[in-house]
């Protein structure tokens, strides 16, 4: 059963067994129990505390021990950037759910990367991707040495087993892994399918809320952290580790899942993503999407994210002499949209759970024809959008479309029809 810890960003403690955590120093000579201690760091070293991301691990055997003789292997779907896929004509573009495969197929094997940018090499930059699984990674366990990775569950629960404790989680909620933390996942309900966004860029931490105050968007205590819980297993076994663009693998001896304390602010954490408090007009006009940011992968320029997560969650539409849906626009920043549940305002049509749609740096997008006549003949009285949540990896990366994405039978070659009914309206004679 998994167990957790409250709060965003907390230096946590926690340990499986009674006093395996030193206390009042970090390596002491002898651990309790015989462990090892070991650092996890998420940073460097002389980083602002503000921004210092390192645990404490008090394991069993030390990672080293955990190691073999890797062999790259062959990543046919699971691409990282720069992707050396052809370039693709500009165009908004949709698709369609990717429906669960009839074989066997476990996380290794079930990440499609649809768009990628930046650069893997130089740690700026994203790769977002899809994931069907079938079945538990037995004996086999994962790290990310390039990035860390944020999953949006569409369908199916999904069990994280990690170094710091179990994740369990379910379609609405999220889990973010940091780069290096080793796990094995599982789907112990059958199939699961959902969306990965791998953060190449400064780790995810909540947006500051400026005039906002200090309440409402996402909330520290909502996220929850792991307690520690330790595998002692002996048996022949596979690591599969995503370094420099290339999935690599090796056999081990033993579990790697042996941390039997921990303590730090390094660490896998879930959020539940209709515990989200919206804020929104309650007068007039329809105010940016960055109002419903829930994590910000920051970069070096102020206000300008590497990655931006946001959610569009169930609200109240109040604003009176106002056209209610997304407007239409351009924008400097790359969107990458998928649908989680219901339905999405300004795409009635075309756009379900588990589909994907994206609007690339400077593509012009916005409500379809039937939303557009909707929006403008509506009773602009309050009204609840119940039923939906969508979200959106949104950076200011151009997003490169994979060979995979682009030659997907799921895209949706007539996407671009959903516009053509927007046809003139002007009338200099009626104002």
């Amino acid at each position: 059963m998994a167990e957790y810890q409250s709060g965003f960003g907390n230096s946590f403690e926690s340990e499986a067994l009674p006093g395996a955590l030193p206390v009042g120093r970090n390596s002491p000579q002898r651990c309790a129990y015989g462990l090892y201690a070991e650092q996890l760091s998420g940073s460097p070293f002389t980083a602002p505390r503000a921004a210092n991301k390192r645990s404490w691990l008090y394991r069993i055997r030390p990672s080293v021990a955990h190691w073999g003789d890797f062999t790259a292997v062959p990543g046919e779907h699971w691409r990282s950037a720069p992707d050396d896929a052809p370039a693709v004509p500009i165009a908004q573009m949709r698709w369609n759910p990717v429906p669960m495969p009839g074989q066997d197929t476990t996380f290794i094997t079930g990440v499609h990367t649809m768009t990628t940018g930046g650069d893997v090499n130089t740690r700026s930059g994203f790769a977002c991707s899809i994931y069907t699984i079938t079945s538990s990674m037995v004996d086999a366990y994962f790290y990310n040495g390039d990035a860390e990775m944020l999953f949006v569950l569409e369908h199916g629960n999904v069990r994280f087993c990690t170094e710091f404790g179990i994740i369990d989680a379910e379609p609405c909620e999220i889990v973010v892994v940091p780069r290096g933390v080793k796990m094995r996942i599982e789907v112990p309900d059958g199939p699961a399918r959902g969306y990965l966004c791998e953060n190449y860029g400064s780790p995810f931490t909540l947006p500051e809320r400026g005039p906002i105050g200090a309440n409402c968007l996402a909330n520290s205590r909502d996220f929850l952290t792991p307690v520690a819980a330790y595998e002692d297993r002996d048996v022949p076994s596979t690591m599969y580790v995503k370094w420099g663009g290339t999935l690599w693998r090796a056999d081990v001896a033993q579990s790697p899942l042996d941390v039997v304390a921990w303590h730090g602010n390094y660490a896998p954490y879930k959020y539940d993503m209709r515990r989200f408090s919206p804020v929104g007009p309650v007068l007039f006009d329809h105010a940016d999407p960055s109002i419903f940011t829930v994590l910000s992968s920051p970069s070096e320029t102020p206000g300008t994210a590497n990655v931006d997560f946001v959610c569009f969650p169930e609200r109240w539409m109040v604003a009176e002499d106002t056209f209610r849906p997304p407007w239409y626009h351009m924008n400097v920043m790359s969107e990458f949209m998928g649908l989680v549940r219901g339905v999405y305002d300004a795409k009635p049509n075309g756009f379900v759970p588990g589909g994907i749609s994206l609007h690339n740096c400077m593509t012009p997008h916005g409500p379809d024809a039937n939303a557009f006549q909707a929006a403008i003949t509506a009773e602009l009285k309050p009204v609840k959008q119940e039923d939906t949540l969508a979200f959106m990896f949104e950076t200011r990366f151009p997003q490169k479309v994979t060979s995979y994405a682009a030659n997907s039978p799921q895209r949706q070659q007539d996407y671009a029809d959903c516009w053509r009914g927007l046809t003139k309206r002007f009338d200099p004679g009626e104002p």
